[in-house]
């Protein structure tokens, strides 16, 4: 599967902490005895800690993984979780170049071996391939040059992949190293950041956003970004995994890769900061197409699901299609809108839309074609609670003709297949709290109503109850 990898806060503003102020922050005890200059940082260190539980409840299905498919979400009672320890280090290596590394421990255990949920995973730390044993990994290790243009200068607080100084207005940024993609595109302030705000992949990015990476959701490539004023424009160039959904990764970013291109512009409403962002991919991978894999079938059905030769998903329907008979180097698109909209300081509006080509199996994310989530978030100082966070959130998702008729005849991809279908649009409804406690803590709520998963009007709904720790140091 593909990213579901965590990346750091988005904007500040909607951030309930910024570390600037909290007691609980090495660099702010360090600052405090004159021993580091949080204004023009050479090095900064930070760390975090999220524990997030999950708990599915029965639901009806009158079938599940029919003739042999085997990505069904079971119906009875499961409980799922995630523990991450991660680990920031930035260091400044000569006038405006920069270094990360980001070391990350994570446990795991998903529901129905992370199977039977199109775009609507019910928590984003997951991982494909996961253990319940912890397992340490870098997530990230890149160098970051930045050349000023002039225009005014902006101030960037010390915070995670951030050393703080000062920057021009008008500048480029090159990135080069092994990183989430998500670090630099598709960031909204209000649905960016699983440790602290919404639970599911809905709202976390474009559910229909096929973005190259491997299991964990991390990458190999560049970035480059030319900020101008209100304007910004991104360009990168990822690797995708070896194989759709695993670890391992290609390489050969001349032959197989992930382009992206992003627009941003920022601005104001009543005196109320907002901003849209228009974003593009195009996959180049080793993919099978869906209407490909179905003709290889009825052609011959001894090209089946269960007598796949080479890299499958484990179904053992033998009147199944299955896509890896046709597997070649295909071209995967998609174009997406990403809409964040202050209200006050302390509430925000967003929204995505993305539609992606839907011909070809997903690569490296969800199951998804077409998606579009929204929903508001607010920090509680209306109540007296200024660090709580509140929100709540749509997701909806849908798949393309050719991947219903796919699945309809009993074939499966990365995520989702449960041997027959009578197509409908996946959603998700998520409400959320979260408390702070002290000291760069807080502790969270959350339900999630999940309906027609799988993009399936004959399972569900889905009732899944959740809670969350995370702590910052």
């Amino acid at each position: 599967m593909a990213a579901l990898a965590p990346t750091t806060a988005g904007a500040q503003a909607a951030h309930p902490s910024g570390h600037a102020d909290e007691a609980f922050d090495l660099m702010n005890v360090l600052a405090r005895h004159g021993l580091h200059d949080l204004d023009d940082e050479r090095w900064n260190l930070y760390g975090q800690f999220t524990y997030i539980s999950s708990w599915k409840q029965p639901f009806s299905a009158p079938y599940t993984n029919a003739g042999g498919s085997s990505n069904s979400l079971v119906p009875e009672r499961e409980r799922s979780f995630t523990g991450s320890l991660t680990f920031f280090l930035g260091v400044r290596l000569w006038p405006g170049a920069e270094a990360y590394v980001v070391p990350e421990v994570i446990a795991e255990r998903p529901l129905s071996q992370l199977r039977g949920i199109g775009g609507s995973i019910q928590n984003f730390e997951l991982q494909k391939g996961g253990a319940e044993t912890p397992q340490l990994y870098r997530s990230r290790a890149y160098v970051q040059q930045t050349l000023g243009l002039g225009g005014g200068r902006t101030k960037r607080p010390s915070d995670p992949m951030q050393l703080a100084g000062a920057v021009d207005d008008r500048r480029v940024v090159l990135t080069v190293g092994n990183f989430s993609v998500l670090d630099f595109l598709d960031r909204n302030s209000f649905a960016s950041d699983p440790r602290q705000q919404f639970f599911n992949m809905a709202f976390m990015t474009h559910a229909a956003y096929d973005f190259g990476s491997d299991a964990r959701g991390y990458s190999y490539g560049g970035v480059a970004e030319l900020y101008w004023d209100a304007w910004a424009l991104r360009l990168a160039r990822i690797t995708p995994p070896q194989q759709p959904n695993q670890l391992s990764v290609d390489f050969r970013l001349d032959q197989h890769y992930g382009d992206q291109v992003e627009l941003e512009h920022r601005h104001e409403v009543l005196g109320q900061a907002g901003a849209v962002r228009l974003l593009g991919y195009h996959n180049r991978v080793q993919a099978g197409r869906f209407d490909d894999a179905v003709a290889a079938y009825q052609s011959d059905p001894r090209r089946n699901a269960a007598a796949c030769p080479t890299f499958h998903y484990d179904s053992t329907n033998a009147s199944a299609p299955d896509l890896c008979w046709v597997r070649r180097t295909t071209d995967k698109v998609g174009v997406g809108v990403n809409v964040e909209q202050h209200l006050t300081d302390d509430v925000g509006l967003f929204l995505r839309a993305m539609i992606s080509d839907g011909q070809s199996e997903v690569y490296a994310y969800t199951s998804t074609d077409r998606s579009l989530a929204f929903g508001a978030l607010a920090k509680g100082s209306a109540w007296r609670r200024p660090r709580d966070l509140a929100g709540v959130g749509v997701g909806l998702g849908w798949i393309s003709a050719a991947h219903a008729e796919y699945l309809r005849m009993g074939g499966i991809d990365g995520f989702i297949g449960d041997g027959r279908l009578r197509v409908a649009m996946e959603s998700v409804v998520e409400a959320f709290y979260s408390v702070y406690v002290a000291d760069s803590v807080w502790l969270s709520a959350d339900y999630q109503r999940l309906t027609n998963p799988a993009f399936n009007a004959d399972r569900g709904p889905v009732d899944i109850l959740g809670a969350r720790a995370h702590a910052e140091f």
